[in-house]
């Protein structure tokens, strides 16, 4: 079985982003390795995120904030697939991926918005729920019976896109 790697970026890489490769790395570890990434970095993982992540079992020590930068250097791992969780990532200029992965826009709502913690837990529970739904679905593709342009087209319709050229 081939082993893939997805980065999923956010601008601020603070929470959702985090939270996507929390999930993969512990639901879905056999086919694929995730990673994080933002443009604007902020530094700091939301604390309600790790909160979340830990509410439902799962990892959160290795989790940190950064650069897209990293995945750009020689050494980084070449990536097969990028998600975009947030709409300003997907409507950014993205750099020039090594490798020409597969790239789809996975929105989901800001969870840090709402003004009350009670909302902003929810928010993020919410969020969880559905970035785990769309792995879910990511996963149980038939890789390798999927042509490239296929697996394209599932790819987006996870996100709700349409499957226009990439």
């Amino acid at each position: 079985m081939q082993h893939y790697n997805i980065l999923f970026i956010c601008t601020a890489n603070a929470s959702r982003s985090q939270m996507a490769e929390a999930i993969v790395n512990h639901f879905a570890k056999d086919k694929f390795t995730a990673y994080s990434a933002g443009s604007k970095a902020t530094g700091v993982v939301n604390p309600l995120a790790i909160a979340t992540l830990q509410h439902f079992g799962l990892a959160t020590a290795s989790l940190r904030s950064k650069s897209w930068n990293e995945f750009l250097s020689p050494n980084a791992p070449q990536m097969d697939f990028i998600f975009t969780l947030c709409d300003s990532a997907a409507g950014e200029s993205c750099p020039t991926w090594p490798g020409l992965p597969m790239i789809a826009h996975w929105g989901v709502a800001d969870p840090s918005l709402p003004y009350k913690e009670e909302d902003r837990r929810k928010a993020f529970h919410d969020a969880f729920v559905i970035i785990k739904h769309r792995i879910d679905l990511l996963t149980a593709l038939p890789f390798e019976k999927l042509e490239h342009l296929a697996l394209q087209h599932h790819i987006r319709e996870i996100g709700g896109q349409a499957s226009t050229s990439s």
